[in-house]
């Protein structure tokens, strides 16, 4: 492995095998990984910098136990878990400071961790369909389709990688591509 992907946003198996490996730099990337979420979390809800790091730390903490002692069973991206936990911490924190005046069932409405991670389920579902069929796409419309979204190339750049006779050619192709993607898509299950 290169150095560039140990340093990196730690994958959700690469955490749970760091953990019951004892892996100290899975621990210190999962650390920077999610931090800013947590600290924007709470910031915006009448905390600092301090309480976001008091909260993540407990949330790590009880991530690490439920992995180490088997009784971890991810059902959601590890992000959303995280965000869940802390977001769960916080508010019990503040309902015992009273720091916002009224009851945590006041938030229900409005933080509801279901929704958030059957939502994020729902997200990650589809982008793994679409995943599925960007690999069953084929090429040249796989390259021509990542290189215009996810590597932000134009189409002039496209052209000429592709030996089209101008970027117009090149436009239609991407859109013939697009469709065929868009059939794949809707035809999985």
């Amino acid at each position: 492995m290169s150095k560039e992907l140990n340093t990196g946003i730690p994958t959700d198996s690469e955490v749970i095998l760091g953990i019951l490996n004892n892996s100290e730099s899975v621990l210190k990337r999962l650390y920077i990984a999610y931090f800013p979420m947590v600290l924007q979390l709470i910031v915006n809800n009448n905390g600092d910098g301090d309480d976001a790091k008091d909260v993540y730390q407990e949330a790590i903490i009880i991530l690490y136990n439920k992995v180490k002692t088997g009784d971890f069973e991810l059902s959601s991206k590890l992000k959303t878990y995280i965000y869940s936990i802390c977001r769960r911490l916080w508010l019990k924190r503040l309902s015992q400071m009273n720091r916002y005046g009224g009851d945590i069932k006041d938030f229900q409405e409005y933080l509801t961790v279901d929704d958030e991670t059957e939502k994020n389920n729902e997200r990650d579902i589809q982008f793994n369909k679409m995943g599925e069929a960007l690999k069953l796409l084929g090429e040249p419309c796989k390259t021509i389709i990542e290189d215009f979204y996810i590597n932000n190339r134009s189409m002039k750049e496209i052209c000429e990688e592709f030996g089209y006779t101008n970027a117009d050619n090149a436009k239609t192709q991407k859109y013939k591509c697009l469709q065929r993607l868009k059939k794949l898509f809707f035809q999985q299950k």
